[in-house]
């Protein structure tokens, strides 16, 4: 959902956007005569911002992270072709379970969705010997396109 990051503070915030193209898949049915971004898209950008807040924030640490609550969502504007949404999330509260956020989407200068997401930190239960590594493994594997997303903010 993200095309690019353009700001981070590990452990504080983070600045991304999300272009809405003509083209893409669900415009389809959504609404055939005025085509917008569903309001749960909208919200799953502002989550998977979060997601590389938090994993960036623990140098990749944590293996999965799960919404758990979805606070104050509010939709104030529509995003319809061409249009851009600046996503930007702060942490508000963290510890060793969960992280929560503030996060808003603006569209120019008006926000087009608000909410406090409270994310949950676990990690992948594996069985056996080799479990501890392929945990790690898939902590670390978001990294490539983390850094990827950063470098097109450039």
């Amino acid at each position: 959902q993200l095309d690019r990051i353009t700001e981070i503070e590990p452990g504080r915030s983070l600045v991304a956007y999300r272009k809405l193209r003509e083209g893409e898949d669900f415009l389809r049915d959504h609404f055939p005569l005025f085509a917008v971004m569903p309001g749960v898209l909208m919200l799953e950008a502002l989550f998977q911002a979060s997601c590389w807040l938090i994993r960036s924030s623990e140098n990749f640490e944590c293996s999965l992270l799960v919404l758990k609550e979805a606070r104050n969502v509010k939709f104030a504007d529509f995003i319809g072709p061409g249009d851009e949404l600046k996503i930007t999330v702060e942490i508000v509260k963290s510890d060793d379970q969960q992280v929560s956020l503030k996060a808003s989407g603006l569209k120019q200068d008006t926000t087009a969705v608000s909410a406090r997401l409270v994310i949950g930190k676990q990690r992948v239960p594996f069985d056996g010997e080799q479990g501890d590594l392929q945990d790690r493994f898939i902590a670390k594997h978001p990294q490539t396109f983390f850094e990827a997303l950063c470098q097109a903010g450039k």
